[in-house]
């Protein structure tokens, strides 16, 4: 019978008790907590929350940033037999309002007093908490109403040396669910997917036995980065390592993750393509303003890479300068990254398969997967003996997949999700006869690998009947270094444009719109001379503010929310399409 996954946890604390589970950067260094010491603190969460009353069937909210006690608390929830509700730390009180209401959480976890405020101001409306843990409950400056605001520490260090007999895990059954984690809500509100301990058990099952089938297990150290409530770092940040015995340090911003790669020095590593993105252009930036005998070195380190990932035979010359390069070279962009990092991970977006060349040309491996949150959401991944960098890999083990009859990728298996939580008619348009219709335009090569063509929903068909998937072509533009990210459009239209964020360094670079417009124009012929005539993009807008969560146009996994973009810009597109030339925003 399947475990559920606070049980895994449980018995890997059993056998691993005095080793290194969690670490978290504090202001004198890094501060690290056993899994003797995550169990007890997992036991006190869990009696508190009994004692608030919160039984099964429950759910609690948890919002805070990458940190031990994420881990621990969601632990202690799912063991009181309640359901975790993630939430993002960039949720605005909107936000926040909406999946209170959704949801009805009677308590919840926060981690600072301004997210406090923010949850509290949210409940006003929604008025469904009724006890609050907070790690600063004495900064709290919104009413409570209803609520009952107490601190989290108080929890945690309670009792800590007395002895006591273990809290009884509640007696969960596999399909009982275990959280709901929002989709990313690219195109609207978020929907909440209710998964069970058996849809990310499997999950973590698979994965691990690929890990290990390769080398990783309770040796490894993983750093998680991305935010825990999204449903990849929730699986293959917290509960894959777990179930491998490895030990999981924190890094709680994305701004700290250069110097955190250093200090951590981690052998796997989980991110979005996106970060992978601006790596490449620092690393490229660096590069153009290095000495011409570095500049050399280094491109030459990257065309003799691709020649051995393309298997292509290597001239003497370059055999005998290639081990040279190697240590003059790759190692310190590998030292760069901490030095022992064997792979990253790459998921939640497609990985522009040029970025992948280059990191693995540098000896820097990324095995591409593909998920959603409504498959607890590992489908698919590349593995180390066999890796297509332009494909999302092969289904997991125990996962079926077909391509439909319009394009559309659908899954079957054990890690699909129940359904979205209060929404019967959204389950239904996507589970329909157990498989999962995920929206993936996609298709499988002759050995099984996916390839994902774009979304179903994004697909533009011009008003002269092509039909273009805008990913591929935004994955071009935003590979130039004048482009720092991109939205395709076209749908319903004669002819594609795009909406262009310059690159800061070419803001910085230029001295009026004009040269800017030039450069991008520059770009944008690079990137046609590469696509056929009805990819080929004609016109284009400069909007020179980046997307970001803070305005609401990309999500807290740094997709893109293609569709509040356009809506933001309509008036601009509208204006492109009358004939003017490439406009600024």
């Amino acid at each position: 019978m399947m475990r559920t996954l606070p049980m895994r946890f449980f018995e890997q604390a059993g056998l691993l008790s005095d080793r290194t589970l969690f670490a978290a950067r504090q202001s004198n260094g890094w501060e690290t907590m056993t899994w003797s010491d995550a169990q007890i603190q997992v036991e006190h969460a869990m009696r508190a929350l009994r004692e608030a009353g919160i039984e099964p069937g429950d759910r609690v909210l948890l919002l805070a940033e990458n940190r031990p006690e994420w881990a621990i608390f969601d632990l202690a929830i799912m063991a009181v037999g309640a359901l975790v509700v993630p939430a993002y730390t960039t949720h605005t009180v909107y936000d926040l309002q909406y999946i209170l209401q959704l949801t009805t959480p009677t308590a919840a976890f926060v981690s600072s007093a301004e997210l406090t405020d923010r949850v509290l101001a949210a409940n006003v409306e929604a008025d469904t908490l009724k006890q609050l843990w907070s790690a600063e409950p004495e900064g709290i400056e919104k009413p409570r109403w209803h609520t009952q605001v107490s601190g989290w520490r108080d929890i945690l260090n309670s009792g800590k040396s007395d002895s006591h007999d273990p809290d009884i895990p509640y007696a969960a059954k596999p399909d009982d669910p275990c959280c709901l984690i929002f989709t990313s809500g690219t195109g609207g509100h978020p929907k909440a997917a209710i998964l069970t301990h058996r849809s990310i058990g499997s999950n973590v099952d698979a994965a691990a036995h690929i890990l290990r089938t390769h080398g990783f297990g309770a040796d490894d150290r993983f750093l998680s980065f991305l935010p825990l409530a999204h449903a990849y770092e929730h699986t293959a940040g917290l509960h894959l390592p777990i179930s491998l015995g490895a030990e999981v340090w924190y890094c709680d911003s994305t701004d700290k993750l250069q110097t955190y790669l250093g200090e951590v020095r981690p052998t796997l590593a989980t991110a979005v393509p996106r970060l992978y993105d601006l790596l490449y252009s620092r690393i490229q930036g660096q590069v153009r303003t290095s000495s011409g005998l570095k500049s050399k070195l280094f491109h030459s380190a990257v065309s003799i890479g691709l020649k051995k990932l393309d298997q292509t035979p290597l001239t003497l010359l370059e055999r005998l300068i290639d081990p040279v390069l190697d240590r003059l070279v790759r190692q310190k962009v590998r030292a760069r990254f901490g030095g022992r990092l064997r792979f990253f991970i790459s998921g939640g977006a497609p990985l522009n398969p040029d970025v992948g060349r280059f990191f693995t040309s540098l000896g820097l491996g990324i095995l591409q997967g593909y998920g959603q949150t409504e498959a607890s959401p590992l489908i698919s991944v590349n593995t180390p003996d066999a890796n297509k960098l332009h494909t999302v890999g092969k289904p997991f083990p125990g996962v079926d997949i077909r391509v439909a009859d319009d394009g559309e990728l659908v899954v079957r298996g054990d890690l699909v999700m129940q359904g979205y939580w209060n929404d019967p008619l959204a389950t239904e348009a996507v589970l329909r006869d157990g498989w999962l219709h995920t929206g993936d335009l996609a298709r499988i090569d002759e050995d099984g690998f996916i390839e994902i063509i774009g979304r179903k929903k994004d697909l533009l068909i011009t008003s002269g009947g092509d039909n273009i998937a805008p990913a591929k072509l935004e994955a071009l533009l935003t590979l130039q270094d004048e482009i720092d990210q991109a939205v395709v459009i076209g749908d319903r239209r004669p002819w594609l444009s795009a909406i262009l964020v310059p690159a800061a360094q070419l803001l910085e670079t230029t001295t009026s719109s004009e040269q800017c417009i030039a450069a991008l124009e520059h770009a944008l012929k690079r990137v046609n001379d590469r696509l056929g005539p009805t990819e080929k993009i004609r016109k284009f807008i400069v909007h020179q503010i980046p997307f970001s969560t803070d305005n609401g146009l990309l999500t807290p996994t740094q997709k893109v929310r293609r569709q509040f973009v356009i809506d933001a810009l309509r008036v601009e597109i509208d204006q492109l399409y009358r004939g003017n030339p490439s406009s600024e925003s």
